[in-house]
């Protein structure tokens, strides 16, 4: 989300910016104008060339600024959509840990029953489902700690270890595109 504000303050200076150079391009043209009515007095063409010239250029301007609200709307559209998925798809997260914890307390005796396959299977294809979707399982353990990835909760010493190294994941995280959905849980050691 931080990424989304980022992209937005950036199209608000490229606006700002923009404001600017039309500034700066009407106070030429206010010259040019002034001396464009000096040699209008001596030429009629040259009048009319120059009202074509001053339409020309107000079209363009309201054409260029028509392009950029189209494509700024566009982005914006992209983004609320992607804000609403994610808040679906936070609300799942639960049911897939839930899934998860099930799955692991099933006894080694039962796992080959018929009702512990089906739910594997539902388990399955709810995980393809949130993969078309965009969403993937963040991989911590082993990894380094990253706080923009991972949330500490647990620290251990443990001198087999590196530094600042993921030794548990206690709650997975899952990421939606190139966004957070939720940060990993994590145990670090040293």
């Amino acid at each position: 989300m931080k990424e989304q504000e980022k992209k937005f303050q950036e199209e608000e200076k490229d606006a700002e910016t923009s404001a600017e150079n039309i500034e700066e391009k009407d106070a030429k043209e206010a010259d040019t104008d002034q001396k464009e009515e000096k040699e209008s007095k001596e030429d009629p063409l040259a009048e009319k060339d120059a009202e074509i010239a001053d339409w020309k250029d107000k079209y363009q301007r309201l054409m260029a600024e028509f392009e950029n609200a189209r494509k700024r709307m566009s982005k914006e559209s992209v983004q609320r959509y992607d804000m609403g998925a994610m808040g679906v798809l936070e609300k799942l997260l639960p049911v897939i840990d839930n899934f998860e914890r099930g799955l692991e307390s099933v006894a080694e005796e039962d796992k080959d029953s018929a009702f512990v396959k089906g739910i594997q299977q539902i388990y399955k294809q709810l995980m393809a489902v949130m993969e078309d979707l965009g969403v993937t399982p963040m991989d911590a353990e082993g990894k380094e700690f990253d706080a923009n990835l991972h949330n500490a909760v647990m620290h251990v010493e443990d001198e087999e270890q590196g530094e600042n190294v993921v030794v548990e994941e206690l709650q997975k995280g899952y990421m939606y595109k190139e966004n957070v959905l939720r940060h990993s849980m994590v145990k670090v050691a040293n």
